[in-house]
C-alpha cells in the first residue's frame, strides 16, 4: 500500500503546484489589467484637462476680442 499512498501524495503535491501556478498567473493577469485600466483613466483625465484649458483659453480670447471691439466702437463714437 505504500506505493499507492506515495502516488496519491505525489498527485496531491502536483495538483497543489498546478493550482498555485494558475493562481499566480491569474493574479499577474489581473494586476496587468488593473494597470491598463489605470493608465487609460489617467489618459482620459489628461485629455479632459487639456480640453478644459483649451476651452478657458478660447473664452479668454473671445473676451479679449469682444473688449477690443467695444473699445473700437467707443473710439469711433468719440470721433
Amino acid at each position: 500500500m505504500s506505493l499507492i499512498d506515495d502516488a496519491k501524495d505525489f498527485a496531491k503535491q502536483a495538483g497543489s503546484k498546478v493550482a498555485d501556478t494558475a493562481r499566480d498567473i491569474k493574479d499577474k493577469a489581473t494586476d496587468k489589467a488593473s494597470d491598463l485600466v489605470d493608465k487609460a483613466g489617467d489618459a482620459l483625465d489628461e485629455a479632459k484637462a487639456k480640453a478644459d484649458v483649451a476651452k478657458a483659453e478660447a473664452a479668454k480670447k473671445a473676451t479679449e476680442v469682444k473688449n477690443d471691439a467695444k473699445e473700437a466702437l467707443r473710439e469711433n463714437a468719440e470721433n
